[in-house]
């Protein structure tokens, strides 16, 4: 079964200050920047991550020769509650200074500041608007940045989160207009089958297949008010991990779920899955045999790149 049981997982022109702790300090013992990473190209595929979640992009200036640089990453990676915003919330991209096209985010984030020092924060939205240009000496306590500091500068950039309810509702309204059924996914961040499942319905011919007929939504259990509750209205409770689905007509009645004989589906990525998934969809009648082999080619080919990846990181150790 390709889900996962939810459980909060974590894992031009600039007057530089500050600039001299930051050299002063031990180098780090790990690289956390790369000079030779292009900062437009970085972004522009942040920037798509973010879209595609409905998150924000965090941009984090500096160097590996900057101290304190290491010490926000650090605090990043091993504060809990930080780590786990991050991860939900935001597609961190560390800009080195020294980078191609570094500058222009750099000019842009800083416009109006008096000098700015590193490591120095900007927050974009999904489009590539600038939100917020942050110095962090004001999150900083001592020898070390404030945890609640931070944690309150990133729970006010981020996005504000939807309601389950609003959104199922808005997605059951088109379907009924439209004369669709909703296909209706639960995930959260932290599931990586949940993204592979996301992958899956983005891929251009899948979507096709899916858009005469269906309206697809997904319900984030973690970042939107009442996941959970809207989850447990569809789902019985016998059943557990996610991802999670089921396909409701413009009333909301469930015409089939994720749950098979074997158990939830999950992602489909094991053979008997695969078929499980299928015979869900043609069983809705709405789907010509044309389109429901295109779910399956796609779900066996997305299986096979899936394993291949696997292997790869074996041999990698």
């Amino acid at each position: 079964m390709r889900s996962v049981t939810m459980f909060a997982a974590l894992c031009g022109g600039l007057v530089l200050v500050g600039a001299a702790r930051g050299e002063e300090a031990k180098p780090a013992k790990k690289s956390i920047y790369d000079a030779t990473a292009d900062a437009r190209a970085q972004v522009e595929k942040a920037a798509a991550q973010a879209k595609k979640d409905g998150t924000r992009v965090l941009l984090m200036f500096g160097g590996d020769w900057c101290g304190w640089c290491h010490k926000l990453h650090t605090l990043f990676r091993e504060d809990k509650e930080i780590a786990t915003i991050l991860s939900n919330e935001y597609e961190l991209v560390m800009i080195d200074t020294k980078a191609p096209n570094a500058e222009t985010y750099l000019s842009e984030a800083s416009k109006g500041l008096d000098g700015v020092g590193y490591p120095f924060l900007a927050v974009y939205d999904a489009d590539g608007k600038l939100l917020k240009g942050q110095k962090t000496d004001p999150l900083e306590e001592g020898d070390h940045h404030d945890p609640a500091k931070v944690k309150a500068f990133l729970e006010e950039w981020k996005v504000a989160a939807k309601d389950a309810d609003a959104v199922v509702s808005e997605a059951l309204a088109k379907a009924s207009s439209e004369g669709k059924r909703v296909f209706l996914r639960f995930g959260a961040p932290w599931c990586g089958w949940c993204h592979k499942l996301d992958d899956y319905l983005a891929r251009p011919e899948v979507a096709k297949a899916f858009a005469d007929d269906f309206v697809l939504v997904k319900v984030d259990v973690d970042r939107m008010t009442r996941g959970q509750d809207v989850m447990k209205k569809y789902r019985p409770e016998a059943t557990s991990g996610i991802p999670w689905f089921v396909v409701l007509d413009g009333q909301g009645k469930a015409h089939g779920t994720a749950d098979a004989s074997f158990g939830n589906i999950g992602y489909p990525f094991e053979p008997k899955e695969i078929d499980a998934f299928v015979k869900l969809m043609e069983s809705q009648g709405t789907l010509d045999r044309g389109q429901l082999e295109t779910l399956r080619k796609n779900l066996e080919s997305a299986a096979d790149e899936i394993r291949s990846q696997q292997a790869k990181r074996k041999a990698a150790g």
